[in-house]
């Protein structure tokens, strides 16, 4: 069937792209691996490396088309395109196309598949450089690398294809047009809405996206996938490396090669788990920057890995020691990536992440992915392992390589029990288990008692083993040197552990020994850098890092562990908004009316919709002398409105040097934004309430709590024979706090339910019980409002974070040190 307007040749062509980038890494595996068996140098290799040469060069001008093609469907709005129409629609801002890029599983596949072919294209340039080529231990590094690369991109490719063989789906396409069986009840959707004499030929012209998920329309969306995702594209020169090495027996050679680059995967991955945090600090409401999420989780522990493979390849390069602790940890580093992946978008995450993927039928295919790449690892660890050169000497415990190694195994253990929690569902899927992971509110405490101490353990480490030297050092020399350091640490410590009563409580031990481990670690690197170092940047680059990486762990302590919530409601202990609006943590803010906060006054200046956000404007004043108020300054946390998803809040924060005040709107009346007050005598229509004992629910101009249910009701004074009859005990609350109490009544007569309504002329209200749900527990009740001079209100949270941009000052400094250890690393490759 024909349809106007389709552009189906952009489905065409980024079709023909997909084929052929599959194929040519296909032969590009095959032509570099029968390249890597024709060792030494032959005519045989040199064609068949001149032919995977072009086969990736194809592969790579395939994958910068698919990007293009889906670029351009993206920015034109086709949505005959199933993924153009799920991620995009026409009122959203156009700087948020590249987030509706890798928002779906096919972009992001794409985005990593992206992000491999610019790091092999710069492999098959360096590994040919002279500087390579003329050194005889780094020869013939290319295909024998480049095979695994290129074979990983054939698996990557094969995520895009969407193609059936045998009733098995492998991989989906984001290029396919919209079908009658594509979307359930699309079409009738469709019919419905367009005139008949355009339907279906011309149902572009009336057609819209769905959108953008909300909280991915932020700033921090478009930059922060791509920085994670090329984090994890880096893990792959390591493990191909390694892959290589045991291949091709060259046991202690590559780490000369993959050393800058693990760096820099280290450097790059690092920054997009941060950028992560900085952006659910930003634009989520949970009030934090880490929750712990398993996606979350899934980013940081290759990360922790990657880490330690770093710091064992260094020792394996100065002694020649742990060279099975450099293969192991370099290859479970990539592995762990792939197990991320099938924990993200296998949809097994789906009632424990707020931010898996569903799944698109593709996790058997995830699953083959992840074993084919850990099979060929275990395979060649256990050939080779005896044939692994042995260590020329036994560790002193007084050098730098021992305790390198001593922290490389806790980074292990810790990643390991990080994944251990996160893999509770694949736990219970294949054993048929029913562990349950943490509670909700039990989430931190369960991380923070096993990854405390791990992070002191690594902190001291940090501290001491600078100062230690290659082979052995001399006590005392070692003593003397981390002395002043210590000092200053365990001082500080204590001081700040009796000012904050950490010193007072059992619970808080572990705050005033992770507080001085970071103060250590800090104050004995900057000592290194001074004393030792001399203050030359050329081999600071690992002592700036771990001064960078204690700031972020003293700064994320301090400000989680000394926040305060600062919007107590000043009605006193009761707690007037119900179980879900703690007044200990919620403030009524009323049209114009000024109320104290903390050290500020606030006064609510009313809402104000642009485009799909409503802004709430909140100014924050000042007392000065004379008793005077003076504006200190304005946030404006919006609602960012979308009928499709549901709507979301979103946070303001004002940056202080010394502290954030962060806020969000926890309620509003979103329907009548920048509406005026009206009066009018009509109730409007009724709105149903599904609720529970403690449960609140909202008013224009009240808060209403369901106090509990009674059977104790006077049948003859409302008149009525009932066979049952029930009231609902209601506490109304209205902008200026003040109390009252209301019983609409559910009575049934000749087993016909009836309501006796009650009203509240004061605040113009009528309330209606007209339903018990016996298996829930929970009841409806309908409360019709009269346009009455309402006056509007918003109920907003509000935290104090103090010092948090210690920890942003941390991200920094960890980065700029990581960079300098990278400039070192390659030149004196170089020389």
């Amino acid at each position: 069937m024909q349809y106007i307007g389709e552009h189906l040749w952009a489905g065409h062509l980024g079709n023909i792209f997909i084929i052929i980038s599959f194929v040519a890494a296909l032969l590009s595996a095959f032509a570099y691996f029968f390249a890597a068996r024709s060792e030494p140098v032959s005519e045989s290799e040199t064609s068949w490396k001149k032919i995977a040469r072009i086969s990736f060069r194809i592969h790579s001008i395939s994958v910068l088309g698919i990007v293009a093609m889906l670029f351009i469907m993206l920015f034109n709005h086709y949505f005959e395109f199933q993924y153009v129409w799920q991620h995009s629609n026409k009122e959203m801002d156009m700087q948020y196309i590249a987030s509706c890029f890798w928002e779906g599983q096919e972009g992001s596949f794409l985005l990593w598949s992206f992000w491999h072919v610019v790091i092999g294209n710069i492999l098959i340039r360096t590994l040919n450089h002279k500087s390579i080529i003329h050194n005889p231990n780094s020869q013939n590094w290319e295909a024998p690398v480049m095979t695994t690369i290129s074979l990983v991109q054939v698996f990557l490719c094969s995520m895009l294809l969407g193609i059936y063989i045998l009733d098995y789906k492998i991989g989906s396409n984001p290029f396919i047009p919209f079908t009658r069986d594509t979307v359930d009840g699309f079409w009738e959707a469709m019919q419905r809405a367009i005139p008949p004499q355009d339907y279906p030929h011309n149902y572009l012209k009336y057609i819209n996206g769905r959108g953008l998920n909300p909280l991915l329309q932020n700033y921090w969306m478009v930059i922060h996938p791509p920085t994670l995702f090329l984090g994890f594209a880096l893990t792959i020169v390591p493990f191909a490396f390694a892959i290589a090495g045991l291949w091709k027996k060259k046991y202690n050679e590559w780490q000369r090669i993959a050393l800058p680059w693990t760096f820099f995967g280290i450097m790059i991955l690092g920054t997009g788990v941060l950028m992560g945090g900085a952006w659910a600090y930003e634009a989520l409401s949970f009030g934090g920057f880490w929750s712990w999420d398993p996606v979350e989780n899934a980013s940081l522990v290759p990360w922790i890995t990657l880490v330690g493979a770093g710091h064992v390849m260094m020792i394996h390069k100065n002694k020649g020691q742990s060279l099975f602790a450099t293969f192991f940890l370099a290859l479970i580093t990539f592995i762990l990536i792939l197990y991320s992946t099938f924990l993200t978008r296998s949809g097994i995450l789906g009632d424990s992440s707020v931010h898996a993927f569903t799944d698109l039928g593709i996790s058997g295919q995830l699953l083959v992915y992840l074993g084919f790449f850990t099979l060929l690892a275990i395979i060649l660890l256990i050939v080779n392992f005896n044939k692994l050169p042995k260590s020329p000497q036994e560790d002193s415990i007084w050098s730098r390589e021992f305790w390198m190694l001593i922290g490389a195994l806790i980074l292990l253990i810790a990643s390991f029990l990080i994944s251990l929690t996160t893999s509770i569902p694949v736990i219970n899927k294949v054993f048929g288990t029913n562990m349950a992971p943490p509670a909700e509110g039990k989430i931190y405490q369960h991380y923070h008692q096993w990854q405390i101490p791990f992070a002191i353990l690594i902190l001291i480490l940090m501290a001491v083993t600078q100062f230690l030297k290659f082979k052995k050092t001399e006590p005392k020399e070692f003593w003397k040197n981390i002395l002043i350091p210590f000092s200053i640490a365990l001082v500080l410590a204590l001081v700040i552990g009796i000012l904050f009563n950490w010193l007072l409580e059992r619970k808080t031990v572990f705050y005033v020994l992770l507080l001085f481990a970071c103060l250590f670690a800090i104050f004995a690197n900057i000592t290194y850098f001074i004393k030792v170092l001399k203050g030359r940047f050329d081999y600071a680059g690992a002592s700036v890092a771990h001064v960078g990486f204690g700031m972020i762990l003293l700064g994320a302590m301090i400000s989680t562990s000394r926040s305060e919530k600062i919007s107590i409601n000043q009605k006193g202990d009761v707690e007037i908004f119900g179980k879900e609006y703690s007044n200990k943590d919620n403030i009524l803010l009323q049209l114009n009316d000024t109320i104290k906060m903390g050290e500020y006054y606030l006064t609510y200046k009313g809402s104000k919709k642009e485009g799909v956000n409503i802004f709430y404007n909140v100014e924050y004043l000042e007392k000065d002398a004379n008793g005077n108020f003076a504006k200190a300054f304005s946030l404006r946390p919006r609602i960012q409105t979308n009928p499709q998803m549901g709507n979301v809040v979103e946070p303001d924060t004002r940056h202080f040097l010394t502290k954030d005040i962060y806020t969000h709107v926890t309620y509003a009346d979103i329907e009548n934004a920048n509406e005026q007050s009206t009066i009018s005598g009509e109730y409007k229509e009724p709105h149903n309430n599904n609720i529970a004992k403690g449960d609140t629910f909202f008013t224009a101009n009240s808060i209403v709590v369901l106090e509990g249910l009674t059977t104790q009701i006077d049948k003859e004074k409302l008149g009525i024979a009932a066979d049952i009859a029930v009231g609902a005990h209601l506490k109304v609350f209205d902008v200026y706090g003040k109390t009252f109490n209301i019983m609409p009544v559910y009575y049934i007569t000749d087993s016909i339910p009836n309501t006796i309504e009650a009203k509240m002329d004061e605040l113009g209200l009528k309330f209606a019980f007209w339903q018990i749900n016996p298996e829930t527990g929970k009841v409806d009740i309908s409360v019709s409002e009269k346009q009455s001079g309402k006056k509007d209100f918003i109920v907003m949270k509000a935290i104090v974070f103090p010092y948090i941009n210690i920890l942003w000052m941390g991200c920094i400094i960890m980065i700029i040190g990581t960079v300098l250890a990278i400039r070192h690393r390659l030149k004196r490759n170089k020389e």
